[in-house]
């Protein structure tokens, strides 16, 4: 199935008129923050080329964001949990702390849709969609928002640390970033409580 309002609307024709999206980014990789975002639109607005934004270009998503972001018919909030908060949570706790962060920024939803599995300690019902990000309008808005959130603090980040390349791989775990976090040991932009970060701060002495 496509991307589209099909569960919003199920839940709209009930009466359920707030409805938000939830999706995180940044749950990966071996630096950096996670990133949540809810959303919630207040109309099925049209907009044109929104999916996962895993299957877009850098540049689609950064359109999208700007379009996103700047309607009225759009409501929207981010969360960020830094690396200590993922160090000291662990990345799982941490995720959902930033999820529960970014609804309370949108306020009272009736009925929260979450990309992937069910997120405990919500106040409010919620779906669980596996690939809810390819599947659900407001899910998809709020992974493009987390998204580029996300890789905009990645490149500012590339400009404090420029020896790891953040810019390009955005913290996640390529060869180049390991071959990187082996020659210099980590900043403190990584996760400590990741194991391959341990096992370069174990050896960078």
């Amino acid at each position: 199935m496509a991307c589209s309002y099909h569960y919003e609307q199920g839940l709209w024709d009930r009466g359920v008129l707030k409805v938000a999206g939830i999706d995180e980014a940044g749950r990966g990789p071996l630096a950096g923050p996670v990133v949540a975002a809810a959303v919630v639109f207040t109309a099925p607005l049209k907009v044109d080329g929104l999916d996962d934004s895993k299957k877009l270009t850098a540049r689609k998503r950064e359109s999208l964001y700007l379009e996103l972001t700047s309607r009225q018919e759009v409501s929207w909030s981010v969360a960020i949990m830094d690396v200590a908060s993922i160090d000291q949570y662990n990345i799982l706790r941490a995720t959902h702390r930033a999820m529960h962060q970014a609804l309370a920024g949108v306020g009272e939803a009736m009925h929260v849709l979450i990309d992937g599995l069910p997120v405990p300690g919500f106040s409010v019902p919620q779906t669980a969609l596996v690939g809810g990000d390819g599947l659900s309008m407001s899910i998809a808005a709020a992974s493009v928002i987390a998204k580029v959130t996300r890789d905009r603090l990645m490149e500012e980040a590339d400009g404090t640390y420029p020896q790891y390349g953040f810019r390009k791989h955005k913290g996640y775990g390529t060869v180049e970033h390991l071959a990187k976090l082996r020659e210099h040991g980590p900043c403190p932009l990584h996760r400590r409580s990741f194991s391959p970060v341990a096992q370069a701060e174990l050896f960078s002495f």
